[in-house]
């Protein structure tokens, strides 16, 4: 008669299995944590309970990982700018804007940890320098839209598109400072509230 467990898989021992979307987490928290340039491979290996050796068993470098999380935070906002952007341009560009507003929200709450690794990020390598280029490139397109929106009527024309464009990238960002998903406050309420106060102030007078 066979053993009852005689069938089953050994129990793997030694190294602990991870996937690259669990080191990739841990990383994104890591270096929010410590910040990027404090944080080694061995300190990421301690927290995945490696050896500083087998941690590169998971992933070839650090930079990777921070090229990853970047990717991350800006693959959602440049695609949702490019359509807003490259809309009909017969279109209403204030809804377009106002859209695209609401949807940067969603994307910083749906991926806070990365936007927050993102807004961190200084240029201090080539892939930090590449992520700033990208982020530049979305403040261009959200003031192409302003601009849009302030020559059909439906923004004020008083004050710059440049300035109102930052301020509303930095209302959006200021949010990583207070929000976490799961609290009393909803992504969609969250995306609302803020698309109201800032365009409740930006209707022509």
């Amino acid at each position: 008669m066979r053993d009852e467990g005689e069938d089953q898989a050994p129990v793997r021992r030694g190294r602990p299995g991870y996937d690259q979307e669990t080191v990739l987490r841990r990383a994104i928290d890591l270096f929010n944590a410590q910040g990027y340039d404090a944080t080694s491979m061995g300190d990421l290996a301690r927290e995945l309970g490696l050896s500083k050796s087998a941690i590169y068993h998971h992933v070839p470098s650090k930079e990777t990982l921070l090229s990853a999380a970047l990717d991350e935070a800006l693959d959602g906002l440049t695609a949702a700018f490019d359509t807003a952007v490259d809309a009909d341009p017969g279109g209403d560009a204030y809804q377009r804007l106002r859209g695209v507003v609401e949807a940067s929200v969603h994307l910083l709450a749906e991926h806070l940890p990365a936007v927050t690794l993102l807004l961190r990020v200084r240029g201090n390598s080539a892939v930090q320098l590449a992520a700033l280029e990208r982020r530049r490139a979305i403040d261009e397109k959200l003031t192409t839209l302003v601009r849009a929106a302030v020559d059909e009527g439906t923004l004020r024309d008083d004050l710059a598109p440049e300035v109102i464009s930052r301020l509303l990238f930095g209302m959006v960002n200021s949010l990583v400072e207070w929000y976490r998903p799961g609290g009393p406050v909803a992504a969609d309420d969250l995306a609302r509230s803020v698309a109201t106060l800032a365009f409740d102030g930006l209707h022509p007078r």
